[in-house]
């Protein structure tokens, strides 16, 4: 149990409103496997402080470095060693297909220069960019002649341009990704 004197004011604090909550305070990449599931959204794999619900309905605080990212497959350690896994929850996004690689890397350079987060993949039908479901930005891609179909999937964007070779350096995940939208 934390107490205020190794430990911040907000832990002590959240950890003396739920006594019995379990506390996940670090990355894990060891070999064990996972005994619990942790699903998120990605706007909640961004955030270093959280309290959420294991799938088997256990309370937990998540208390990361900040600026931590979490993707789906990653594990985290919680005090007393059990292993918890990250899913990527399934949400509303948009999916852009464009009918060339050019007007695919156009969309992809005016979602970017809005600083949106950006899955970018492709299958046997070609090239896709996804986004977190946003009629503004429909509109954008639709206009700039993507075909922007709604799905519901888990949303994995990319970490951006130095967090594959500059991790910053206590972050858990070397990822940045600037969250610009509203919500």
């Amino acid at each position: 149990m934390p107490t205020a004197e190794n430990e911040s004011p907000g832990r002590a604090k959240a950890a003396q409103a739920a006594p019995s909550m379990l506390l996940l305070e670090a990355l894990y990449d060891g070999p064990e496997a996972a005994s619990e599931r942790l699903e998120l959204d990605f706007s909640y794999r961004t955030k270093s402080r959280l309290r959420a619900r294991l799938a088997s309905g256990e309370e937990v605080g998540l208390f990361l470095p900040r600026g931590t990212v979490l993707r789906g497959g990653q594990k985290l350690r919680a005090r007393g060693g059990r292993v918890v896994e990250v899913v990527a929850a399934p949400e509303d996004l948009l999916e852009a297909r464009c009918s060339n690689p050019l007007e695919l890397a156009r969309a992809a350079y005016h979602l970017g220069n809005r600083h949106v987060a950006v899955e970018v993949g492709s299958d046997a039908a070609g090239g896709w960019l996804r986004i977190q479901a946003d009629h503004v930005l429909e509109g954008m891609l639709a206009g700039l002649g993507a075909a922007v179909t709604p799905l519901r999937a888990p949303f994995e964007p990319e970490a951006g341009a130095y967090a594959h070779s500059h991790p910053h350096p206590g972050d858990g995940s070397g990822a940045r990704i600037h969250m610009m939208t509203g919500r």
